[in-house]
Order: C-alpha cells, then sequence, then structure tokens
C-alpha cells in the first residue's frame, strides 16, 4: 500500500514507506518531487518536536504557500521524522 501527496492536480509525494505522527504522513525527500518544492523563511516550534522549516509547494501553474514542513534538527522523541515532508493546507494525502 502507498501514500500518495498531490496538490492542484499533480503528485508531490508517494511513498510505501511514511512515518505517521500525529496523523500526519512524513515522507522520506528521496520520495517526494523535490522540484515542486521552494524553501520558505517560515519556521515554527513544537515542544517535543522542535524546529520545522516549510516549503512551498509549485503545482499547476499555481503556488501553495508553506504547505509543506520538515524537521531539520528534530528532539530525540521526533528523530524519526528528520528531514521527512509532512503536507496540509488543501495537499489530499491517501491511500493508493
Amino acid at each position: 500500500m502507498a501514500i500518495e501527496a498531490r496538490w492542484n492536480g499533480e503528485v508531490i509525494a508517494r511513498s510505501e514507506a511514511t512515518v505517521e505522527v500525529e496523523g500526519n504522513h512524513y515522507f522520506a525527500p528521496e520520495d517526494t518531487v523535490m522540484e515542486k518544492l521552494s524553501p520558505s523563511d517560515t519556521t515554527t516550534h513544537c515542544p517535543w518536536k522542535g524546529d520545522a522549516s516549510y516549503y512551498s509547494i509549485e503545482a499547476g501553474g499555481a503556488v501553495n504557500t508553506d504547505a509543506a514542513w520538515y524537521y531539520p534538527a528534530p528532539k530525540d522523541a521526533a528523530s524519526q521524522i528528520k528531514d521527512r515532508i509532512a503536507f496540509w493546507r488543501g495537499v489530499e494525502v491517501t491511500q493508493v
């Protein structure tokens, strides 16, 4: 069973080995179409995971600002999601 992330008619990521944390599927960079992501200056802080960084998605001629996030240096409790990418803001993450 694979998990797929789609936005604006395009596949952004697809994997049979996501890591699920708090209902979010985290995709490895190699399972993500990195050419569709552009780094953002946005950061947020989670008390148990650490500081998240964001990407905007460019697909189908549109931009979805800060619609993907990752933890470049997570706290020990979240080490399994280091550099893995999760999605929100209208990105559909489904089993395929």
